[in-house]
C-alpha cells in the first residue's frame, strides 16, 4: 500500500453516476489516485504533492479496476474491495488510510472513533487532516467518516456526493442538523 515511488503515472477519465472521475494508476497497475474531475485543483495538488517528479500520461486503467468501479456504481457495493492501491503519504496518513479500509460497507464512524482505531485517541484533528488528504477518495472510503453527532462533515468530492455514496451503500447518518429557533 505504500512505497516504492512509481516510474510513471497513467490518468484515465471515467464517467460515474455522480460525475466524471479520474483514475490514476502506476505502471504496475496499482491505483494511486481516484478523484472527481470537478476537483481538478485538488487533483493536481495531490498528484504533485505525492509524486512531484513523476511523469504523467493519458492512458487506460487496468480493465479489472474499471470493471470493479463500474460494478460498485451498478450496485455491487463490495466491488471496490478488490482494487489494489498504493500511496505515498506519511506513516501517520497511511495508518489512517488503512484504518478507513476497515470500515465496513454500509457503516460509518466518527473522526474520534477513527483516531481510537489507530491507537491515537488524541489525534482527532490530525486524523481529520489525513482523511482530507486521502488521494483515493472512493476506494479508500473516507466518505464513511461522519461527525460524532451523525451528521455529514466535509468530503473532497462535496457533501452531495458523500450523501449519495453513503445512501448507495445503505449507511445511516443524520441528513441535516436541526437549527435552533430564534424567538
Amino acid at each position: 500500500m505504500s512505497k516504492p515511488r512509481p516510474e510513471k503515472l497513467i490518468i484515465d477519465p471515467m464517467p460515474t453516476p455522480v460525475g466524471e472521475a479520474i483514475i490514476v494508476v502506476d505502471e504496475a497497475g496499482y491505483l494511486r489516485l481516484f478523484q472527481w474531475t470537478d476537483e481538478s485543483g485538488r487533483r493536481e495538488g495531490l498528484v504533485r504533492r505525492y509524486y512531484p517528479d513523476t511523469p504523467i500520461e493519458d492512458g487506460p486503467a487496468p480493465p479489472a479496476m474499471r470493471a470493479a468501479i463500474e460494478a460498485y456504481f451498478a450496485g455491487d457495493i463490495h466491488a471496490l474491495e478488490t482494487i489494489a492501491w498504493r500511496s505515498a503519504g506519511t506513516a501517520f496518513q497511511e495508518s489512517v488510510w488503512r484504518a478507513l479500509c476497515d470500515i465496513p460497507v454500509g457503516a460509518t464512524i466518527s473522526y474520534g472513533e477513527l483516531a481510537r482505531r489507530i491507537n491515537n485517541p488524541k489525534a482527532v484533528r490530525a486524523v481529520g487532516l489525513a482523511n482530507g488528504a486521502n488521494p483515493n477518495g472512493l476506494i479508500v472510503p473516507c466518505h464513511r467518516v461522519i461527525g460524532a453527532n451523525g451528521t455529514l462533515t466535509g468530503y473532497g468530492g462535496g457533501l452531495p456526493r458523500k450523501k449519495w455514496l453513503l445512501k448507495h451503500e445503505g449507511a445511516r447518518f443524520v441528513e441535516e442538523r436541526a437549527q435552533p429557533t430564534l424567538i
